[in-house]
């Protein structure tokens, strides 16, 4: 038996599985018991590889960081970062890295993953092909896309289809080439299939199916020319790869580990290889025949070895459900178990609404007692529903069908109670529904907390909802009232304050606070008030009375940056400008020497301004026939736009007159959050429509209408709630559709996350706006109303008073401004820092 207290162990990969393991060690407080040396081929720390695409978000590759800070020091794990283990010895039991690192071991654990398959066709190594696994391939296909039109992705599988919404976001004109039939063969059938293609091909991305490429050569038009089996051809610029992975098993191979046929070391129950001292988990591992490419499987693989290593439990790894839900492209797909229907006897129910771009399928057993599989397209919200149907072997409904026919009584929706204990909530860190009771009844009585103690909701996220339910069920039973509340000076959630200072016609927080407060209030029912107030009855906010209540931003009508200076940002109506209002932006940035920036929602920012020269600055704007901007508050942002039908040979629609009028419709409107919009002339989509708030694309026949994007920290593309709108309905549902957020979100909540919190989803927002459901549509259009006929120019009136004014001197009692208050600069211009300069700045910090 090996010395536990000196083991030597080794783990081969640094990816997100190889992570799990570490972590599952450190859990168990087993760590402390070994030597842990861990190798990665990457120079980046483990990152989170389900969420690669939202790199493109930020370009930043600490937003996908999985370590925490001092994770490893803390741990006794070594790292070596860009150095994989080239070799190891069996029979001296060393291992052997590129760089030459020879150590020894007693635990070996094979964490190292796959690749990406490239088809061996000639050409497929030319310039301008890539394969889309890791950061560094996404960086280098954003760099070649800075020269390229075209762009090609080889494989319409899910990592395929995720790859081809990055090459059309970058701007390129896309091609999808998938060697079957159909779209996303494994997971859906033909008919889902089928409607993917439409929806995919709706968004401006051209499907090649059933393509076998035969060569690739020099095009005519374009760097490559693909050449089909077929005779067709296709040219581009440039091609991604994604036909598929491959374990990484070379080690495994090399060191006479026993392989699979098809490739894949192969593991038993506890992730042990044929040599019980080298595990193997995540792709590399073949269990029972089957490579698991989900992160779900490669973390339970990573809880058992480690269990198993350290003899601290007893999980064991006994094969993974593989149904999955995602969203490709604005698009809602969802795959359940045998969803091809392949179990004998198996029988189909099938419902299709081509209207609205919906399939659903679902398999059951012969006996109709038992769902076996499901598929779901255009619409993936009965998803947990069937999933957990399955899962548990729960018994169906007499009338299955119920389960996906709109409108039909009778059908069977779980609720969390209905649940077995050993229903699994989080696929992906394998968390039941016992393990989050348990934890709340331990204590964990917030999301937060029950996030720490579980890791439920901390992968995909696709849990949130269902745990949050759990959550409250459970605080209910224990008799835990949960809190709502806004903050300890009203019982109330923001939606109850709203209603309040709506019916009663409250106009002060004074008033509002002697009604149904207490205390004095704080910073949360404060700013929450003012901008509740703003919402409803458009007083400006530097009034006297509401002036108080704001935060810095909105008290001194700026953004403040991080060395106390502060933002200047004028609208710019969907990004059009007359070169006179270039010259005077031009001229005021060089007269205050401030920072400039063209944003990517179409507008120039200035940074650097001191508040004493805010009114300075906007005088000389407004004077110039600018606006305030809004970029300071809760409120619209922008309306982003394409060039539209006026100049764009594609577009349909006039796009920058439409974005425009919009823009000028809803300036200045205050919401729970920040709101973003856009226009696109047409489905090829240059605006990013589908990344915003209320996204707008025209067609030929009007415009179709997206809600609740969001292209932030966690990216959500926006559902589409109408199609071919003539322009009034259009900005008439966009009235309600606005106006009804506000009515009803939380504090600081965006639109995305109010409708993944809607009950009733996407189908309840469209019977509130649409139908009238609520029979509320006209007072929504009333409240809009009133916002748009009582708008002004925040800076203008604070312009015109020179009371506000004095609010942005320096001193209370002068126009003096402090000559020991100096603001260094950290960025003059964009340029990559010299060795000089960088040996520069290490001389003088290791001086101080």
């Amino acid at each position: 038996m090996v010395d536990l207290m000196k083991c030597q162990l080794i783990v081969i990969g640094n990816g997100p599985v190889g992570h799990k393991f570490l972590e599952t060690l450190v859990e168990n407080n087993q760590s402390h018991q070994f030597d842990i040396t861990v190798f990665g081929e990457e120079v980046l720390p483990a990152y989170d590889r389900v969420r690669l695409t939202a790199w493109f978000e930020t370009r930043d590759a600490s937003s996908l960081n999985m370590v925490s800070d001092g994770f490893y020091a803390s741990n006794n794990i070594a790292v070596h970062y860009a150095d994989k283990v080239v070799a190891i010895d069996r029979i001296n039991k060393t291992v052997r890295s590129e760089k030459g690192i020879e150590l020894a071991y007693d635990k070996i654990v094979l964490a190292t993953g796959s690749y990406p398959f490239v088809p061996p066709v000639p050409g497929h190594d030319r310039d301008n092909c890539f394969v889309y696994r890791t950061i560094e391939d996404l960086q280098a296909i954003t760099a070649a896309s800075a020269n390229a039109t075209v762009g090609t992705v080889v494989g319409g599988g899910l990592l395929g289809l995720e790859a081809a919404k990055a090459i059309k976001d970058l701007g390129l004109k896309t091609h999808v080439v998938e060697f079957a039939p159909r779209l996303m063969a494994v997971q859906v059938d033909e008919g889902g299939g089928s409607l993917l293609r439409d929806k995919i091909e709706n968004l401006g991305v051209s499907v090649h199916t059933e393509k076998n490429t035969r060569d690739i050569i020099d095009g005519d038009s374009c760097l490559h020319k693909m050449c089909f089996s077929d005779g067709e051809e296709l040219e581009t610029d440039l091609i991604v790869f994604s036909a598929g992975i491959r374990p990484q098993d070379t080690l495994g191979r090399q060191t006479e580990l026993e392989i699979g046929e098809r490739g894949g070391i192969v593991i038993n129950d506890y992730c042990q290889t044929s040599d019980d001292d080298i595990y193997a988990i995540g792709e590399v591992a073949l269990w029972e025949g089957r490579i698991f490419g989900l992160i779900a499987p490669g973390n339970s693989m990573a809880v058992a070895a480690a269990q198993h290593i350290s003899q601290e439990g007893d999980n064991v790894f006994s094969g993974a459900d593989m149904s999955t839900k995602l969203k490709l492209m604005g698009v809602d797909v969802a795959s359940v178990g045998d969803a091809h229907g392949n179990t004998p006897g198996s029988l189909a129910y099938t419902y299709i609404n081509q209207v609205e771009g919906i399939y659903k399928k679902i398999v059951i057993s012969e006996d109709k007692k038992l769902l076996l599989g499901a598929v779901l397209v255009g619409d993936a919200e009965d998803y947990s529903n069937l999933l957990q149907f399955a899962l548990n072997r729960m018994e169906l409904p007499e009338s299955p069908e119920s389960l996906i026919l709109p409108n039909v009584g009778g059908g069977a929706i779980l609720g969390v109670d209905a649940l077995p204990d050993t229903a699994v909530i989080c696929s992906c860190n394998n968390v039941t529904k016992a393990d989050l009771v348990s934890a709340v009844q331990a204590g964990a009585g917030t999301l937060g907390a029950l996030k720490e103690s579980t890791k439920a909701a901390t992968g995909c996220g696709g849990c949130s909802a269902l745990t949050t339910q759990l959550m409250n069920s459970e605080l209910a039973k224990l008799g835990v009232e949960v809190n709502t509340d806004l903050c300890e000076h009203f019982p109330y959630t923001r939606q109850d304050l709203y209603t309040l200072i709506r019916v009663g016609k409250i106009q002060s927080f004074q008033e509002l606070i002697e009604k149904h407060g207490c205390g004095l209030g704080c910073d949360i029912c404060k700013p929450t008030a003012a901008n509740i107030f703003a919402a409803c009855w458009n007083d400006p906010i530097i009034e006297d009375q509401h002036q108080v209540l704001q935060d810095t931003n909105d008290y001194f009508l700026a953004n403040m940056q991080k060395d106390g200076t502060y933002s200047v940002v004028p609208r710019i109506a969907g990004g059009e400008i007359t070169p006179d209002k270039l010259i005077v932006l031009g001229e005021v940035a060089k007269k205050y020497d401030l920072y400039t920036k063209i944003t990517g929602g179409q507008r120039v920012d200035l940074f650097g301004a001191r508040s004493d020269q805010l009114p300075l600055i906007w005088k000389e704007l407004i004077d110039a026939g600018f606006e305030s901007g809004h970029a300071y508050g809760k409120s619209l942002r922008t309306v982003k736009s394409c060039v539209g039908s006026n100049w764009c040979r594609y577009g349909v629609q006039d796009a920058v007159g439409a974005a425009i009028k919009i823009e000028n419709r809803y300036k200045g409107l205050r919401s729970p959050h920040k709101l973003k919009m856009a226009v696109s002339g047409c489905t090829r989509e240059c605006a990013e429509a589908q990344s915003k708030d209320v996204g707008i694309i025209a067609t030929e026949k009007g415009y179709n209408l997206y809600v609740c994007g969001n292209g932030g920290m966690k990216p959500r593309h926006a559902d589409l709630f109408a199609t071919d709108l003539d322009y009034d309905t259009l900005i008439k549902y966009i009235d309600r559709f606005f106006m009804f957020y506000i009515r009803t979100a939380d504090r600081l909540q965006r639109t995305s996350v109010w409708m993944d919190n809607l009950e009733g989803g996407l189908k309840y927002l469209q019977a509130v706006v649409i139908d009238d459901k609520l029979k509320i549509c006209k007072e929504l259009e009333n409240e809009m109303s009133h916002i748009v006929d009582t708008y002004q120019c925040e800076w203008n009136s604070t312009i015109q008073d020179p009371e506000k004014v004095r609010r942005f001197n320096h001193f209370v009692n002068s126009n003096k401004t402090d000559d020991n208050v100096v603001f260094v600069k950290e960025r003059q211009q964009i340029r990559p820092v010299t060795d000089s300069e960088r040996n520069h700045l290490i001389d003088v910090k290791e001086t101080a």
